[in-house]
């Protein structure tokens, strides 16, 4: 199995497809196996490098646990191993941290970014007060019910949501604190995206459970250069749920995103 020894642990990876390159980011609830509705679609059009993040699959965070912090510089060493000097990022969730990361660290690296049920960081006092609106309502569902799934969908499609928690399964356990943001955190990366220029497509799904889709909207609005699609009918892993159409979305955006000098 491919690993890249970088950043002090070693990164599982995998390759499929030839082209211009994109790296895919997983969520938290996912790993390299969640993108494999996206893989024998994109892989006909570029070179798409799908990995763990560290402490996730099968790549192991170092003994003393660097975790989330480390997700941008090890995706950076990841395509510095693979002599990749520029790529596309298609981030969800958790994974748009890493996308972000990496992107505003390396300015001229990232021709095009999507982010998915994530508002990368992107906020203002209006989001901040939707969020925590939002996280004070009571469950929509039953105790032990995907919320990462609509719950349409998880009815719907008891095998699919099955198969989506067999993927869960296969990461370490986390604290319940893993992703959390340092107390009286205020900042926001929307006037950096911005100076990036780097195009941005923000995508999430209107059912989304467990990031309100207002903030996603308002998260596209303070970066010009970005766009917004909203999914009817979908939670908060819109890939996993409509994943033809999450494609279409994506595909259309990173043909017209892709500078004209990017190696094919």
């Amino acid at each position: 199995m491919p690993f890249a020894s970088v950043n002090g642990t070693d990164i599982y990876y995998e390759t499929h497809g030839s082209g211009p390159a994109v790296v895919f980011a997983h969520g938290s609830g996912g790993n390299h196996l969640a993108w494999w509705q996206q893989m024998p679609f994109f892989s006909k059009h570029y070179t798409c490098i799908i990995f763990d993040h560290r402490s996730f699959g099968l790549t192991d965070d170092e003994s003393e646990p660097k975790g989330r912090a480390a997700f941008a510089d090890d995706l950076k060493g990841l395509l510095d191993y693979l002599d990749i000097e520029r790529a596309a990022v298609v981030a969800h969730s958790m994974g748009g941290r890493t996308g972000v990361g990496f992107t505003l660290r390396n300015p001229g690296r990232v021709w095009g970014l999507v982010l998915s049920g994530s508002n990368g960081g992107s906020v203002n006092d209006e989001a901040r007060h939707v969020r925590d609106e939002h996280q004070s309502r009571e469950p929509d569902r039953p105790p032990g019910t995907l919320r990462a799934l609509s719950l349409g969908f998880s009815e719907s499609n008891p095998e699919m949501a099955f198969l989506y928690r067999q993927f869960m399964r296969l990461n370490p356990k986390h604290e319940p604190d893993f992703l959390a943001v340092p107390p009286g955190y205020r900042g926001s990366t929307h006037k950096r995206l911005t100076d990036s220029e780097v195009p941005i497509l923000y995508i999430v799904g209107d059912e989304d459970a467990l990031i309100a889709p207002k903030t996603i909207e308002i998260a596209a609005s303070l970066v010009p250069q970005s766009r917004l699609i909203t999914m009817q009918g979908a939670g908060h892993s819109v890939y996993y749920e409509q994943p033809n159409a999450f494609n279409d979305h994506v595909h259309q955006f990173l043909t017209e995103a892709m500078p004209p000098d990017v190696e094919v």
